[in-house]
């Protein structure tokens, strides 16, 4: 059975050597019988004569046998921490959890294909038990998660339980991606970012241009907010748009701060999915 050609894979490294027990696609300091030179070492330390170098040990002012070491590649865990709060809801020209849905079946499907787990927590109001996840090497279990994502009508009024995610991902270093429209405190921002310092994060900002304005250049329009469920009409006229462009870069750049605070890079993702974006913001 092969995977469905619309799933796009993306491509994904850490910064920091990968320090897991299983072999894999990341570099590593661990390991002696890789591929990739790490040093030299003495034969008592790494008991493998196969790997003894003459010229080295014929240096050794003491006359002791040595032997080259060898990194061996290892997997690592890759988990995506989502805000499934009422915001996340919203519908424009995309709905934000079905791009939710297309992100968690590439990132798993690539998962897989590179030899890591694949993990997923999801947080509104509290730990949503029925979408958790654990970090599986499993195949094609992003389909069926992005499939119930596709279905879900957000309710959760907050997302309150993303500072509590980090007590699902273990204590091994991982590859973390944050997702989240954002439209949280920013003290509450920060907080989350402080609870996943020691994982490799990647937070997603991820916002639908109609949130921040309408087609119409004018009119009577009625706005609402998810989460609160107010409801506001507002006469939309040019002047009212430049304030909500003008709210929206205020708000981009205030969310920019916290990010550098925690010395994080944002992957910005606004109108839609995109693998090779992912892949680039890695790779670039």
């Amino acid at each position: 059975m092969t995977q469905a050609p619309a799933v796009r894979e993306l491509h994904y490294r850490i910064g920091a050597p990968a320090l897991g027990h299983f072999p894999g696609h990341h570099r590593s300091p661990r390991g002696d019988s890789g591929f990739e030179f790490r040093g030299h070492a003495s034969l008592l330390d790494a008991p493998d004569p196969r790997r003894l170098d003459l010229h080295a040990s014929l240096r050794d002012p003491f006359g002791g046998w040595i032997v080259r070491v060898y990194s061996q590649r290892k997997s690592i865990a890759v988990s995506m921490v989502v805000d499934l709060s009422a915001s996340m809801g919203f519908a424009g020209a995309r709905r934000k959890l079905d791009v939710v849905a297309e992100f968690v079946d590439s990132l798993a499907w690539s998962a897989w294909r590179t030899g890591d787990s694949f993990g997923f927590v999801g947080c509104d109001d509290k730990v949503r038990e029925d979408l958790l996840l654990p970090p599986t090497r499993a195949r094609g279990v992003g389909t069926a998660l992005a499939d119930a994502l596709r279905t879900l009508q957000p309710e959760g009024r907050s997302a309150q339980a993303l500072s509590r995610a980090h007590l699902y991902l273990g204590r091994q270093r991982s590859l973390v991606f944050l997702v989240s429209d954002f439209h949280l405190p920013l003290p509450q921002v920060d907080a989350v970012l402080a609870s996943l310092v020691q994982h490799d994060l990647v937070p997603v900002v991820l916002w639908e241009p109609q949130e921040f304005g309408l087609s119409a250049r004018r009119g009577l329009a009625r706005v609402s907010d998810p989460e609160t469920g107010a409801v506001r009409t507002v006469w939309w006229r040019p002047a009212l748009r430049d304030k909500w462009m003008a709210a929206r870069a205020r708000r981009r750049d205030a969310l920019l701060q916290v990010f550098s605070a925690h010395r994080l890079k944002p992957l910005f993702m606004e109108g839609g999915f995109d693998a090779d974006a992912v892949t680039r913001y890695f790779h670039a």
